[in-house]
């Protein structure tokens, strides 16, 4: 209660979810976002529920819009306690080979670089003021199984390992800041949709959004993040939980588990990347689905 939380990608999403989440939890929350319109309706909404907020439009993959987030997060508060770097996207190709230079730059500037300028920019800034704090990463399953389009499942894994180092050296310097790495399934979000923020300048993509095979594995993916997914209020949930416990590692969706553990044992036993899952892996993922 009365900590300080900045969420990056906060205007829709998981984003929206943690900040939703925190401000019920009496945190004054300050929402950064790319979307100028759907940062503006967030920050009404969760206004007219009550809750103390600040809005900054970041571009996370620019350092000095970054920087100004802090800058104003402290002029408005004074503090920073929790930082959540959430933002992210997600590009058309499918494979290493096929994704335009422009996709990987795009998203590794998002998804991997947004995530170290958050931690080089808070961090010291947590560090300093020598009281409990927390950074949470939002990573992917696919930050975990190589599951998904090559550029995204190559930033997240990224995360993950990024999230990992920093955990460790703050524990050995005897550092208060604590760490988390998130690592959804699926959620009921519009990543699907994010060409809808691609800049000019990665205009060259290795598949146009325009196309419409492309368009109808959009939908597609879509209609099932809406059919399945879990919403991202329970994602907040959980990682409130977490924050509070200290927990590293977040997985949404516990029944996923063996996926996990399948490429654990290959990894320790050299067996090759799993092309298709085993029949006894099959076997448990259908155990655990509800009925």
């Amino acid at each position: 209660k009365d900590k300080v939380s900045v969420v990056t990608g906060a205007a829709s999403g998981i984003g929206r979810g943690m900040a939703e989440t925190f401000a019920a939890a009496g945190m004054r929350v300050v929402l950064g976002d790319i979307e100028t319109e759907a940062l503006e309706e967030t920050t009404r909404s969760m206004r007219a529920a009550g809750a103390d907020v600040h809005a900054v439009r970041t571009d996370v993959s620019k350092p000095d819009q970054v920087d100004d987030l802090a800058r104003q997060t402290l002029r408005k508060y004074g503090a920073v306690h929790v930082l959540c770097n959430n933002a992210g996207i997600m590009v058309g190709g499918s494979t290493g080979w096929k994704s335009s230079v422009n996709d990987w730059r795009w998203i590794v500037g998002v998804n991997l670089m947004g995530v170290v300028h958050g931690i080089r920019t808070f961090l010291p800034i947590m560090i300093e003021q020598d009281s409990e704090a927390h950074i949470l990463n939002t990573a992917s399953l696919a930050g975990l199984i190589a599951s998904g389009p090559a550029p995204y499942v190559s930033t997240k894994f990224a995360v993950v390992g990024l999230s990992e180092n920093v955990y460790v050296q703050l524990q050995r310097e005897g550092l208060k800041p604590r760490v988390s790495v998130l690592c959804p399934a699926l959620v009921d979000t519009n990543i699907v949709y994010s060409d809808r923020n691609r800049p000019a300048e990665f205009a060259d993509a290795s598949v146009p959004h325009t196309d419409p095979a492309a368009r109808a594995a959009r939908e597609r993916a879509a209609a099932a993040l809406k059919k399945d997914g879990l919403s991202p209020r329970a994602v907040g949930e959980q990682v409130l939980a977490a924050i509070r416990d200290e927990r590293f590692y977040i997985l949404t969706h516990p029944e996923l588990n063996p996926v996990i553990e399948q490429r654990m044992e290959h990894i320790l036993t050299g067996t090759n990347p799993a092309v298709v899952p085993s029949p006894e892996l099959m076997q448990k993922l259908n155990a655990l689905r509800p009925r």
